[in-house]
This record gives structure tokens, sequence and C-alpha cells, in this order.
């Protein structure tokens, strides 16, 4: 009966230590994504906030039309670099957790086993002969002095931990920069193909005024030939902007986790705004606010509290102990029990130079990195004042594109009117649909160039300059 007992609360003990360990779920909780409840499947729960039933994958024919807010919070979901970087956040915040937990709480450790003998043997518990024999020990450690390595440890966990923060920052700015990026090419990409049927319709109405004039004797052969030949091309042009503007829903919808094409909602086409920050500044804030900064920052501070950790191995370690040990042939071994507790010091003098090595090696890490981070910081420097500039440029560009929009549609107006009243040349009139086509294919580009350029920036500085 008094085994029974015994046994009980071995158990209770077990269950008791078992639910204290931290378990994954507490993990998966500390960094669960933005967006769907934790637990729930991330691209259900962004997809049904846009009508679609949870888990249920669209056919592939069908096309999801989303927003830029919508498109941006689906693929941070589902990006593997972003998911990988939120859970380097949790992960160098247990390693801080732990590094505060070994400075304040001491090592500790239980031991119990039982053993069965074929023949009785000395007992130490007992003091008898006996066929059994339990033995039970609780030993627990806690340095007091470690040279200042736990010190540096600490240090060097808080500084993964911003590193790891400035890493998830820098991995969702460029998420949203690849999403933009797909985003705006869909957009692109359906303007571009509406300006190709416009070149279309344009070459067809063109086509019938030239054979009409060739019947009234106003005009050669030679000048429906010369509009039937731009009619193809126009045609020829239409169905390879209608293959682009398919492959880029598809890869929307790859961006998004979607099974199929996706479809943007179209975008103001508004003038381009100037930055609310101004050149100097913006290099000033990328020099420190930057995440790619940030990053370097503090993966430098991360290996200069390495190297002082691994230099502290110079000096002894001064550390307490105790141990709590029993012995008898029941499963509580209570018939002897020993207690033992003492001061220890521990002097590494020596060890064949591996100690040099190790210091040696963990200075030439943090020479590195401090090295990365200086160049590191002047790449930036030299990224944000480019960024800037290319938006600026974008920007001035786009405004002459929609001038020049204006511009070649009323000489189309004007070369049209001339050449039905016989007073300019079918090539004239050509040139004049060319340059209208070219004018707004232009003006596309520009746009899209103006937005990407945007983007850019604000992935550099890590922050959003205008509302999406």
């Amino acid at each position: 009966m008094r085994r029974l007992r015994a046994i009980a609360t071995l158990w209770a003990l077990a269950t008791i230590v078992a639910f204290s360990v931290p378990g994954e779920a507490e993990a998966q909780l500390a960094t669960t994504l933005p967006g769907p409840a934790a637990g729930e499947d991330l691209l259900s729960g962004g997809l049904s906030s846009l009508g679609d039933e949870p888990g249920e994958q669209a056919a592939p024919d069908s096309v999801m039309t989303v927003t830029l807010a919508q498109a941006l919070q689906l693929a941070a979901n589902v990006d593997p670099n972003y998911v990988a970087a939120l859970r380097q956040v949790g992960d160098a915040d247990w390693v801080r957790r732990q590094a505060w937990m070994a400075f304040v709480i001491p090592s500790a450790e239980f031991r119990w086993s039982w053993n069965r003998f074929s023949s009785p043997q000395f007992n130490l518990g007992t003091g008898d002969l006996a066929d059994e024999l339990t033995t039970a020990s609780l030993a627990a450690r806690y340095d007091l002095f470690t040279g200042g390595a736990r010190i540096f440890d600490m240090k060097g966990s808080a500084a993964r931990v911003d590193g790891a923060r400035a890493g998830e920052l820098q991995a969702r700015f460029e998420t949203a920069l690849g999403t933009e990026a797909d985003y705006y090419e869909v957009i692109a990409q359906t303007e571009l193909l509406r300006v190709a049927q416009e070149r279309t319709a344009r070459a067809e109405q063109q086509l019938d005024i030239a054979r009409a004039r060739v019947l009234s004797g106003a005009a050669v052969q030679t000048d429906s030939l010369q509009l039937l030949l731009e009619l193809t091309r126009a045609q020829v042009e239409e169905l390879q902007q209608d293959a682009a503007v398919k492959v880029s829903r598809l890869q929307l919808g790859r961006r998004i986790g979607h099974s199929g094409p996706a479809d943007a909602v179209p975008l103001d086409t508004l003038p381009a705004r100037q930055l609310p920050i101004s050149e100097t500044d913006a290099y000033r804030e990328a020099l420190t606010e930057s995440p790619r900064v940030g990053v370097v920052q503090a993966e430098a501070r991360v290996a200069d509290a390495f190297f002082k950790s691994e230099r502290s191995t110079y000096l002894p370690t001064i550390s307490l102990f105790g141990q709590w040990a029993g012995w008898d042939d029941q499963i509580i071994p209570d018939a002897t029990t020993r207690t033992t507790y003492g001061v220890s010091l521990n002097f590494p003098l020596w060890d064949g130079a591996n100690r040099e090595i190790r210091v040696y090696r963990a200075n030439t890490l943090r020479q590195v990195a401090e090295a990365a981070r200086l160049d590191t910081e002047r790449e930036v420097g030299r990224n944000i004042v480019a960024a800037y500039q290319a938006y600026d440029a974008a920007r001035a560009s786009a405004e002459l594109a929609a001038r020049g929009v204006l511009v070649s549609r009323e000489n189309l107006r004007v070369q049209q009117e001339r050449y039905q009243a016989g007073a300019t040349t079918i090539l004239d009139l050509l040139v004049a649909q060319v340059n209208v086509t070219e004018a707004e294919a232009g003006l596309v580009q520009a746009r899209f160039t103006t937005r990407l350029a945007l983007a850019g920036v604000e992935a550099i500085l890590g922050r959003r300059l205008f509302d999406k």
C-alpha cells in the first residue's frame, strides 16, 4: 500500500513539472501573425475577409479582386521570408528570457532510480542485504561570479531581440515592396492593354476611311495597305498585352497566396505628391532608423558581447552548490539521507591555447561585424538618396508624360482632319497614331515607376510616408 501511495505521489510531481514547462502553444502565441486568429489557417483567414469560404480554393479561371491594403495583408501572411523573420523575434525573445533566468535562478536537477538485483546486495539506505535499491537526489548550483560572462550574455540576447525586430520590420517592407510591384504591374499591364485596344480601334477606323478615299479616287491603294499593316501590328500587340495581363494577375495571386489569378483594384491617377520629408532629413533618418541599419547595428552589438563573454573566461568562476540524496528499498528513498552544500572555485589556468583561439576568433567576428555596420550605413545613405532622386525624377516624368499625351492626341486630331481633306500623306497620319500610342504607354510606365519609387523610399526608411 505504501508503494502504491509513493507511485501516485511521483506521478503527481511529474505531471506538475510537465505542465510547468512552456510548450509550443505559448511560443506560437508569442509570435502570432497579424490578421487571422491564432490557430486559424493564414490564407483562409485572409481570404474569408474578402468573401470566400475558409479553406475553399477558387477555380483557376476565376479572378479574385483585391485592394492594395488587402494584398499587403495577405502577402505578409504567406510570404516565407516574413514568416521566418517573425518567428525569429519569438526565438530571440526566448533566448533573452533564458539569459535572465540564468542570472537569477540557480540550475537544479532531480534524479531518481530504482534497481532490482538477481541476488540480495548491500543496501546503503537500510544497511542490510536487499534485492531492491532506490536512490534519489536533488542538486542545485548557482554561479556567484563568472567574470561578467552572464552580464555580457544578457546584453547579447537583448541585442539579438533588437536585431530580430529590425529584421522583422525589414522583411515586412521587403514583402510590401514586392507586393506593391506585383500589384502595380497588374494595373500597368491592364492600362497598356487598354492602350493597345485603342490603337487597334484607331487603326480600324482609319482603315475604313482610307478604303473609302481609295474607292472615291482621292487616295492611292498603298494608303489602305499601310493602314492594314498598322492594324496587323496593333492586333499583334493587343494579343501580347492580353497575355501579359494574365501572367501579371497570376503573379499577384501567387504573391497573396491565391491559387488562381488576382486582379487589382485600380488606383487614382492624380499627380504624385511631393514627399513630406526633405532629402537631407531622409538621409539622416535612414542612417538611424532604417531597419537594415538596425539589423547590422544589433549584429555588431551581439559580436561585441560575444567577444567580451569569451574574454571573461580568463577570470575564475565562483559557485554555490547544494545536494540532497537518499537511499532505500522503497519507492521514496528516506531510510538514509545526506545533505551537502558548499562553495567551489574554478580557475582555468591553461587549456592548450583553446581559450586563446576562441578569444581571437571572437575578436575577428567583432571586427567583421563592425566593418559590415559601417559599410551598410554608407550603402543605406547612398540608396536613400538614389531612391529619393528616382521618385522626384519619376514624378516629373509623369507630369511631362501627361502633357505629351495631350499634345499627341491633338496632333492626331489635326492629322486626321488634314488626311480626310487630302492635305497630308498617310505616313504623317501613321506617325501621329504611333506617337499617341507611345505617349499613352509612357504615361502608364511613368505612373508605375513613380509608385514603385515611393515604395522603395518607404522600404529603406521602414515607415509609410502616405496612407495606402
